[in-house]
């Protein structure tokens, strides 16, 4: 329990406010955050395993079980709003802290999109789950019995999922391009003036720090150049991180409550084990860069 109170706490702390770096503040929330979600990954697979249970027993769903499984679903949503919220919240200090996270390694970085996870990454982990449960639950299926996970979506819940992967697609697409916008603005008429100034202040004597500073610019000059920049990434970043809780959101609507519990699952470990991967990748890498070192 101490955990979640640490994860609040880290989220409801104003970045900066006790001279604490903003990255490393932000580290903390999200290792306590990912705690957070490695239990509520314990609390989904029980709750699966106990209706799993309750359906061999009984020939339906019991109301309780039902009931169960909404509020479950509900906690573990309100999980990733409080991610997204307090990643809102830091972005307004330190966007480029959140589109390069330093708390994450190497192999999630290849995969980030926008600071995030790919929104129509949801529909591949959505689908893949689905044909694994199908192939482990054929026989079931054949003879008519229903399994009531991932396996036996509809025809129209995929049909829902077809129409919902179409609109996300065209909303990715359409983050890509202003992101795209903004990353050119990098090299706008006002960055291409002020590095050329720079340039000249240090080929004059100047010294890096003092031609990039103001020492020979007027006070503020870089800041107030890149201001604007930066205001449009945290801009695409807060439409990229509604998308992703929006296409969520959405996909869990589409499920059944035990269906939901299933993709839940899936979503957690995935993400669990490939933070868990990267890390130990990381640091595999780094011995074998230390021990290089120590050896020239």
């Amino acid at each position: 329990m101490s955990i979640l109170a640490n994860s609040a706490q880290y989220m409801a702390s104003v970045p900066g406010r006790d001279n604490t770096p903003e990255r490393e503040t932000f580290r903390k929330f999200f290792d306590c955050w990912l705690s957070q979600q490695n239990q509520h990954l314990d609390d989904l697979i029980t709750a699966s395993t106990h209706y799993q249970q309750n359906t061999t027993t009984h020939s339906t769903p019991l109301e309780d079980d039902e009931t169960l499984l909404r509020s479950l679903i509900h906690r573990v949503i309100h999980h990733y709003e409080d991610y997204y919220r307090a990643k809102s919240t830091w972005a307004k200090h330190d966007v480029l802290a959140m589109l390069c996270p330093s708390w994450r390694s190497s192999l999630e970085d290849a995969f980030l999109w926008i600071g995030g996870w790919r929104p129509t990454m949801a529909f591949h982990l959505l689908y893949s789950k689905s044909g694994l449960q199908l192939e482990d639950r054929l026989a079931d299926l054949i003879c008519g019995l229903s399994t009531g996970d991932l396996a036996d979506l509809s025809p129209t819940q995929l049909a829902q999922a077809d129409e919902l992967q179409r609109r996300t697609v065209r909303e990715e697409k359409e983050l890509t391009g202003k992101l795209a916008k903004q990353q050119e603005r990098v090299a706008d008429s006002s960055m291409v003036e002020l590095s050329h100034i720079a340039t000249e202040l240090i080929r004059s004597g100047q010294t890096s720090q003092n031609a990039a500073g103001g020492g020979g610019l007027e006070d503020g000059r870089v800041e107030s150049t890149l201001a604007p920049k930066e205001e449009g990434l945290e801009e695409v970043l807060a439409r990229a991180d509604d998308l992703r809780l929006r296409t969520l959101k959405a996909v869990i609507e589409i499920l059944t409550p035990i269906q939901a519990v299933h993709f839940l699952i899936a979503a957690a470990e995935l993400h669990q084990r490939l933070h868990e991967w990267g890390k130990q990748r990381d640091a595999k890498q780094n011995g074998a860069a230390g021990g290089t070192d120590q050896t020239l």
